[in-house]
C-alpha cells in the first residue's frame, strides 16, 4: 500500500515534469521579442533589421524571432523606454541620445566637432564598446549591438553660414538632447523643441524652418522636401544602438545568446558601411530635387566651433559625461590621428 502510494507520487511528479519541459520547450519557441523604432519601415535600417530576423529565426530553428515596430509608431525614445520599462516591449533600437539617458557616459559621443573621420569613430567604438556595454547591462539592458545614423548636418529654408544666421531662423530641437539646446542657448538661438515624428508637420506649416539630422535621415522623414539648403560643416555624429531588457534575454538559452549576439555583430558591421555609402548617396539625391549645399569659410567654420566650446564648458545636462571618459575618448583619437602610436 505504502509503496503504490510512493509510485502514485512519484508519477504524479514525473507527469508535472514533463509538462513543465513541454510548457518550457514550446515557450522557447516561440520567444517573440519586440522592437520598436524610429526609422522608418522600408527604410534601409528596417530592411536589414528584417533579413537579420531571418537569419536569427533559421539559425535559432525559431526559437527567437525578433517583431519591429517601425517609424516611431509607438512614441518617441522616451516613450519606447518607458514601454520597456513595464513589459508592452522588450527592446528598442535607439540613437546615443537614448542611450545616454540610460548611461550618461554615452553621452560623449555626442559632442559636437570631437570627430573628423568615420576611422576616428570606429577606432573610439572599438575601445569603448565594453566599457558601454557593461554600463548598459548594470543599468538592466543587454546591447546588442551598434548601428549609426551617420554625420549631423543642418537643413534649412535660409542659407546658414554663420552662427549669426541661426539667430535669424526658427531652429527644431530633439526634446531629448540637451546638448544641442545648450549650444544653441549660447548662440542666444530660441529652439523649438518637438518629437520627431512632429517634425514634418512643423516645417510644412512654417513653426520651424530648421532641422538638423544625417542626410539619409533628411530623407527617410521626408524633411528634406521642405528645407532648401544644407549646410556642409558635419556638426557632430549620430550612434545608436538595440538594447533589450536583461530579464528578457537572459531567459534565452546560453547558446542562443551567444548566436544571436553573433548575428547582430556582423549585422552592425554590415549596416555601418550602406549607411555612409547611403548618406553620400542622399546628398546627391536632395541635391537633384532642389537642395543647395552652401559651404561657410574656415573661419565661419571656426566660429561654430568656438561657440560650442564655450558652450560644453558649461555644460551640465542631465546625461553628463565624466571628465574621465572625456579623457580617454581624446586620447584614443590623439593616438588615432599619430597613426595609432602609444
Amino acid at each position: 500500500m505504502k509503496q503504490r502510494r510512493t509510485l502514485k507520487i512519484l508519477g504524479f511528479i514525473f507527469l508535472v515534469f514533463l509538462v513543465w519541459v513541454s510548457w518550457t520547450q514550446g515557450a522557447e519557441k516561440n520567444t517573440v521579442i519586440k522592437i520598436a523604432t524610429l526609422a522608418p519601415d522600408g527604410s534601409t535600417w528596417v530592411k536589414g533589421f528584417n533579413q537579420l530576423n531571418a537569419e536569427v529565426m533559421k539559425k535559432t530553428e525559431n526559437k527567437v524571432q525578433f517583431k519591429i515596430y517601425a517609424g516611431g509608431i509607438l512614441g518617441d525614445e522616451r516613450d519606447m523606454l518607458r514601454k520597456m520599462k513595464i513589459g508592452q516591449i522588450q527592446g528598442a533600437a535607439i540613437t546615443s541620445a537614448g542611450l545616454s539617458s540610460l548611461f550618461n557616459e554615452i553621452d560623449v559621443l555626442q559632442i559636437p566637432f570631437l570627430f573628423q573621420t568615420y576611422e576616428e569613430i570606429d577606432a573610439v567604438l572599438a575601445k569603448m564598446d565594453l566599457f558601454f556595454r557593461k554600463g548598459l547591462e548594470d543599468r538592466g539592458y543587454t546591447f546588442l549591438g551598434w548601428s549609426e545614423g551617420g554625420f549631423i548636418y543642418l537643413m534649412s529654408t535660409t542659407p546658414i553660414l554663420t552662427a549669426g544666421d541661426l539667430k535669424k531662423v526658427k531652429v527644431w530641437i530633439w526634446e531629448e538632447s540637451p546638448m544641442p539646446k545648450a549650444i544653441l542657448d549660447e548662440a542666444g538661438v530660441s529652439a523649438i523643441p518637438l518629437s520627431i515624428p512632429d517634425v514634418l508637420v512643423a516645417l510644412q506649416t512654417g513653426l520651424v524652418d530648421t532641422v538638423y539630422t544625417p542626410p539619409t535621415g533628411a530623407i527617410s522623414l521626408q524633411w528634406f522636401t521642405r528645407v532648401k539648403y544644407m549646410t556642409n560643416v558635419p556638426l557632430s555624429y549620430l550612434a545608436g544602438g538595440i538594447i533589450i531588457n536583461n530579464d528578457v534575454f537572459r531567459q534565452i538559452p546560453q547558446a542562443t545568446q551567444s548566436t544571436i549576439h553573433e548575428s547582430f555583430g556582423a549585422y552592425s558591421n554590415q549596416l555601418k558601411n550602406m549607411t555612409r555609402k547611403e548618406n553620400q548617396e542622399a546628398i546627391q539625391v536632395m541635391m537633384k530635387h532642389g537642395v543647395k549645399v552652401v559651404t561657410p569659410s574656415k573661419e565661419q567654420i571656426e566660429e561654430f566651433k568656438k561657440l560650442s566650446q564655450k558652450a560644453m564648458a558649461r555644460y551640465q545636462g542631465p546625461q553628463t559625461f565624466s571628465k574621465k571618459v572625456l579623457d580617454e575618448v581624446s586620447l584614443i583619437l590623439e593616438n588615432h590621428r599619430k597613426g595609432g602610436k602609444p
